[in-house]
């Protein structure tokens, strides 16, 4: 009888402790940290607007806040955008959240003088001017060097690195090769020295960074396929000798290859005097 009182209370005791903890709420996150916004989620957010985001070739493609949120509008907009909103401007954005937090894929915005903006797709294929040649820059852009700090880390639709605002209000463009390299350099309050291609029109000034020197870190982008050849050699200085064709065949076994000619530039040998002779014909 007392063994039926001990095990019938410990049984009760068990069952509640497992529907205490089946109950207990699971712990409030840290301080300071937020979970990450969804993929994919519908955005509707009002804010005011800081600086355009630029294109190497000048065209806007979104705007930043002055919260820091990045607005992606496609660039074959940039007129209607440009149209709408002003820097200092409010504007309401309507769009989807991307994998960048404070990132905001815009389907259409509305500024604050009642005028909208619709993305309704890309244009139809010619009706928009080609990019330039990879590796060739934009028409009117020029070589130049500027320095600045980093005021904001700028990204694309995929959440890759691809720029960054300077506090001045250039916008630095980088490719995606360049600005996976760069973008532990591109961090806020950073100062970097950027050259490139830079363009000034009536949206701001974009730079097509080709260097960027970030302190103790240098970053080059590689020449892109297409991109201009190299200068010819100052007067006086022979060029590098060509490679040898693929489909040049050896000299016969016992007869030695034909002298290189002179570089360019050397003087001719005294008259009178013959030529070195070429170098012996290798033993077989």
């Amino acid at each position: 009888m007392n063994m039926r009182h001990l095990i019938v209370p410990s049984a009760c005791l068990a069952l509640l402790a497992t529907s205490a903890l089946a109950q207990t709420p699971s712990p409030p996150p840290a301080i300071g940290v937020t979970a990450p916004t969804t993929w994919g989620q519908q955005a509707d957010i009002q804010g005011i607007v800081k600086a355009f985001k630029m294109t190497p070739v000048g065209d806007l493609e979104g705007m930043i806040l002055t919260d820091g949120t990045e607005v992606h509008v496609p660039p074959h907009l940039s007129s209607q955008l440009a149209a709408v909103v002003r820097p200092g401007e409010a504007v309401r954005v309507l769009g989807w959240h991307s994998s960048v937090p404070n990132f905001i894929v815009a389907t259409s915005l509305t500024g604050q003088r009642g005028q909208s903006v619709v993305d309704q797709g890309p244009p139809p294929y010619g009706t928009m001017p080609p990019p330039p040649p990879p590796g060739q820059p934009a028409p009117g852009a020029q070589q130049a060097t500027v320095q600045g700090r980093v005021q904001q880390v700028l990204h694309g639709p995929a959440g890759d690195v691809n720029g960054a605002l300077l506090d001045d209000g250039t916008t630095i463009k980088v490719p995606p090769p360049l600005g996976w390299q760069a973008s532990s350099s591109l961090q806020p309050g950073q100062v970097v020295t950027v050259q490139g291609w830079a363009l000034s029109n009536a949206y701001g000034r974009v730079v097509d960074a080709q260097t960027i020197d970030a302190g103790p870190m240098q970053v080059t982008q590689a020449p892109r396929p297409g991109s201009a050849p190299p200068p010819p050699p100052p007067p006086g200085m022979a060029p590098p000798p060509a490679p040898p064709s693929v489909d040049a065949a050896p000299p016969p076994p016992g007869i030695a290859p034909p002298p290189a000619p002179p570089p360019v530039g050397a003087a001719p040998p005294p008259p009178g005097m013959a030529p070195p002779p070429p170098p012996p014909a290798p033993r077989t």
